[in-house]
């Protein structure tokens, strides 16, 4: 397929592997899930196959990118940590590109869209241009991670409330959060891309008043077949989060007394034998 470069507006026709295009074009915010492509929903699977275009983050699965069309044209934004491949406003302006050239863009993102996945920002440049842009939701990591521990977010009794929130600030910066509020009793508190700043989250809960007894439970790779899980507390946090590298979840609550420690599931064991 030839090469096209973003940015250039076609006046009436595109023309792409030798397919006329004359209509306008649209972009689609997608989730694909934590990584199990089973995971993955039947509307999110029919957009992706339809897709001209593929602008996708570094965590969604292979197993999940091997579902577009062979033809598809193909670009990885990854971003890790402080490694950017793209800016967000270089991303921003990516997919209007693509769409002002009458082309179906597919923005595929690890778990949900508006689940600290920039897709509010990215929602906003698109209408900002007068580009149609669909949502399509994904399963959010929180819920695989939840599942498949056995340990519920929401459990009466234990945890009538739940709340998620982002580890991550801005240049490696301790977040800013309502400790406070965050630190009451009866409910859970799930922190995305929080594994690197575990110690300091755990201190701050527990300065605010949240006891160090509370269970907590740390995932990563939520979903995947190297799925980890570690069960602690919320005083046994940091220690915990250290021998983990991977993307990961901390979950805080009383609910997560019910999680279990890791033991492959069917469904792992099977994907194991099947990728060794």
């Amino acid at each position: 397929m030839a090469q096209r470069q973003p940015g250039r507006r076609a006046s009436s026709l595109v023309v792409l592997d030798g397919k006329s295009r004359e209509s306008a074009g649209v972009v689609w915010l997608v989730g694909a899930g934590p990584g199990d492509p089973d995971l993955l929903t039947i509307k999110a699977l029919k957009v992706l196959q339809k897709a001209d275009v593929l602008v996708h983050d570094g965590l969604v699965s292979d197993e999940i990118l091997a579902l577009a069309p062979a033809a598809v044209q193909r670009i990885s934004v990854a971003k890790r940590k402080s490694r950017h491949s793209y800016s967000q406003d270089e991303i921003n302006r990516m997919l209007i590109a693509f769409a002002l050239e009458g082309l179906t863009v597919v923005r595929l993102k690890g778990g949900d869209p508006f689940i600290f996945g920039r897709g509010g920002e990215e929602l906003e440049a698109c209408r900002a241009a007068g580009v149609a842009c669909h949502i399509v939701p994904g399963v959010t990591a929180a819920l695989a991670a939840s599942a498949n521990a056995g340990a519920p977010l929401t459990h009466r009794g234990s945890a009538q409330a739940l709340t998620f929130v982002t580890g991550h600030a801005s240049h490696g910066a301790e977040p800013d959060l309502d400790w406070a509020s965050l630190a009451r009793p009866n409910q859970t508190v799930v922190i995305y891309m929080g594994l690197s700043q575990a110690a300091p989250i755990a201190a701050r809960l527990m300065a605010a008043g949240r006891v160090g007894s509370t269970p907590a439970l740390i995932v990563e790779n939520a979903s995947r077949a190297d799925e980890r899980r570690v069960v602690t507390t919320l005083s046994g946090l940091a220690e915990a989060a250290s021998s983990l590298s991977g993307p990961a979840l901390l979950i805080v609550g009383e609910a997560m007394a019910l999680a279990q420690a890791h033991e492959p599931t069917l469904l792992q064991a099977i994907l194991r034998e099947a990728q060794a």
